[in-house]
């Protein structure tokens, strides 16, 4: 019966995808000797902040998803990241293949939240495997089932995941509002002849700002 052992070597961002999208490369190794035709691959992705440290800006920025931080050892738990599945072409011994993984800048999602909280270091890792294996034994098809129990951790670096993001929207965030605040926005703008909706929200939090000092 084949024992796969499977580990996470690399991280990079695609630069040539449609959509922001970074590559996690995969080694797979095989170790009782038997011939892999093929796997048909399962690899949950999980985010585990709790095993690095934060700077008190990042305590700052991660405020909205974890709370104070008298609280973080209860609030600080997992977050899902992705599920995705993958076909590896058939091996002997070892093979490394290249996991797409596609991400997204959205704000309101946690995973982009706690992303975008970090300065630097590293991003903490887990990857679930599960999926079907196949070979062939004694002239017929064998077919086995990925343990549960097989996982990877890896230290996605900080980096990787801006340069991801920032190939497709250099210097920019995104949030969604409603329409009726879109259409609102879309009057205040032509209204004040802004160009960008930079300068829009700029105008409003200048306006803002001259208020509450009036008030002061």
């Amino acid at each position: 019966m084949v024992d796969l052992v499977f580990d996470c070597v690399e991280a990079s961002a695609d630069r040539y995808s449609a959509v922001p999208a970074m590559t996690l490369r995969l080694r797979i190794a095989e170790t009782t000797g038997e011939r892999v035709s093929a796997i048909a691959l399962r690899c949950q992705l999980r985010i585990e902040p709790q095993r690095r440290r934060y700077s008190a800006e990042e305590a700052e920025a991660l405020h909205d998803l974890f709370g104070d931080t008298d609280r973080w050892a209860d609030t600080v738990k997992p977050i899902q990241l992705a599920t995705l599945s993958t076909m590896v072409p058939g091996f002997t011994g070892s093979t490394v293949h290249d996991l797409p993984v596609p991400c997204t800048y959205d704000l309101e999602i946690a995973s982009t939240k706690y992303f975008s909280a970090l300065e630097d270091g590293v991003i903490p890792l887990l990857l679930l495997f599960s999926g079907t294996v196949f070979g062939v034994a004694d002239g017929k098809m064998s077919v086995h089932q990925v343990p549960w129990s097989k996982e990877s951790a890896f230290p996605l670096p900080v980096p990787v995941w801006r340069e991801t993001v920032a190939l497709h929207f250099p210097d920019s965030a995104w949030f969604r509002v409603g329409l009726d605040t879109m259409a609102e926005l879309r009057r205040f703008k032509s209204a004040n002849a802004l160009p960008t909706w930079d300068s829009t929200l700029a105008a409003l939090l200048a306006g803002a700002a001259e208020r509450r000092d009036a008030s002061c």
